[in-house]
């Protein structure tokens, strides 16, 4: 998930947090050879240290594992994508639904300043400013998870964000912002919230995301045709 907690952590898991960003943000590209030695210079981890992280993350779906022949960035396709993109909104639907249920006034809190500093953004990039592409998609996870954030179930909110993380390494590859039809679906979502309207909320978030799933593939430059 995008949100790290500030404690202490050991020096694998920070090379294991930096090169799991950077297949996400697209800094790794996909179907990229990932040779160990390049990335003991780029990471500063031994060798071994390397290969039990690239196995963690084959595991988590962003890397291949080829055997003997090392290591590759997980390729892109558009049935991937589908996929992926169907899963997050099975689980976004059920925790929001469950989120707007149970959520109170500390969770209105949250979901506001989330959208506040989302739209402010937002509106950066619709003007043309696109310096701060990671600092926007961090918001957004931010605004999202603060509408699921009340959900109750820590298993739904852990099973979430790695499918969160898989549908934005997509846009970030693509280089894919909807521009005001996105932030317009923000606000809406944002109201749905404060006024606990979950049909409406769930039928926001499918255009939200199944629209944002054509886009991609219609207008994203991949470094390859999306399979």
């Amino acid at each position: 998930m995008l949100t790290r907690n500030a404690e202490y952590v050991s020096i694998g898991e920070k090379v294991y947090r930096r090169i799991r960003t950077d297949i996400i943000f697209g800094r790794l590209e996909p179907a990229e050879k990932l040779k160990l030695e390049r990335l003991r210079e780029d990471y500063g981890a031994s060798v071994g240290t390397l290969r039990e992280l690239l196995n963690r993350l084959a595991s988590e779906g962003l890397v291949v594992a080829e055997g003997q022949r090392g290591f590759e960035v997980a390729p892109v396709s558009a049935k991937n994508l589908r996929e992926i993109a169907a899963l997050r909104l099975l689980l976004e639907s059920h925790a929001l639904s469950q989120s707007f249920k149970a959520g109170d006034m500390d969770w209105e809190g949250r979901v506001v300043s989330a959208h506040h500093k989302l739209a402010a953004i937002e509106k950066r990039l619709i003007a043309g400013d696109r310096t701060d592409t990671e600092v926007w998609k961090q918001y957004d996870w931010e605004f999202h998870h603060a509408l699921i954030s009340a959900c109750g179930s820590n298993a739904l909110l852990e099973a979430h964000a790695p499918v969160y993380d898989k549908y934005l390494r997509y846009q970030m590859v693509a280089g894919i912002f909807r521009g005001e039809i996105a932030a317009r679906e923000h606000q809406q979502l944002l109201e749905c919230a404060l006024r606990r309207d979950t049909k409406t909320a769930q039928k926001v978030l499918v255009v939200h995301i199944e629209v944002c799933v054509e886009f991609t593939l219609a207008n994203g430059s991949f470094p390859f045709p999306a399979r």
